[in-house]
């Protein structure tokens, strides 16, 4: 049995990017951020449906099209739908903030 919320370094320079299940149309991925931000001027801009759930920490997000950043809080999850064009805003360095992200089409 595995543990979402171990086997974490303590720095990360980038953001942890974690297979947990892979499927015919779909993937289940953790991500690991501290203090991570979308390089300037990108966009996500993605083929699959991303639905992100916040199991530690805190992040904001922002879709293309809105004026403000979406806050996510621990347990606030939200789904984005296939090119939606999305960045990350921010992400807490302490605690790091953990991602549990399904992509399916």
């Amino acid at each position: 049995m595995k543990n979402m919320l171990n086997d974490i370094p303590a720095q990360l320079p980038n953001e942890l990017y974690t297979d947990l299940i892979n499927g015919k149309n779909f993937r289940v991925e953790r991500i690991v951020s501290q203090g991570h931000s979308s390089p300037e001027n990108f966009w996500y801009d993605q083929e699959e449906h991303e639905w992100v759930l916040i199991l530690q920490g805190d992040a904001e997000l922002l879709l293309e099209g809105e004026n403000k950043p979406r806050k996510l809080n621990v347990g606030d999850h939200l789904n984005i739908p296939a090119h939606c064009k999305h960045r990350v805003i921010s992400t807490s360095s302490s605690p790091k903030t953990i991602w549990l992200a399904i992509f399916y089409q």
